[in-house]
């Protein structure tokens, strides 16, 4: 039987993007975060064949990402929802959003983050909540967690053993 995509190892990355990795789903999230909670809203502002948007939706259902809640019986409508789990998402749609827009924006930011309070412009960064240094930092790297399989182990170092640096880390 041929595999239709790579192995599940138990890597997180893996596993977030067999749920949000496809691009539809990952726009459909990003409208949701912006307020979008019906099919004719995604549908227009995404400009999506019904059927993929259907899709997409039931998977992202499936995910746990987005709940149905019915508004009409006649006819039978459902807005959708961001669960507790898609709320979570957030960070990485502005994450992308400001790697687009340093990277991939030759003509200029086309979206940007801005304080709702003081109309300025945020650059957004992930930093460690216990020593509030930003990850970029190289002192940090990826290790092996608790739950980490055997093939994981071979890749990371574990978090109990002393961290080598790496070549791939500096």
């Amino acid at each position: 039987m041929k595999r239709t995509g790579p192995l599940d190892t138990g890597c997180p990355v893996l596993r977030s993007l067999k749920h949000v990795g496809e691009v539809w789903s990952f726009l459909i999230l990003r409208d949701a975060l912006g307020g979008a909670t019906r099919f004719d809203e995604f549908q227009r502002n995404l400009d999506i064949a019904p059927n993929i948007l259907t899709s997409r939706l039931n998977s992202l259902v499936e995910s746990g990402l987005m709940e149905r809640r019915r508004y009409s019986e006649r006819p039978p409508r459902d807005e959708y929802h961001l669960t507790q789990r898609g709320r979570d998402f957030k960070p990485v749609v502005q994450a992308l959003l400001a790697f687009g827009n340093q990277h991939f924006a030759p003509e200029g930011e086309s979206v940007v983050i801005v304080n709702r309070e003081t109309g300025e412009h945020a650059d957004p960064m992930m930093i460690d909540r216990r020593s509030g240094r930003p990850l970029s930092d190289p002192v940090f790297t990826n290790a092996a967690g608790p739950a980490a399989s055997e093939r994981i182990r071979r890749r990371y170092p574990s978090m109990n053993e002393p961290m080598q640096h790496r070549e791939a880390d500096r």
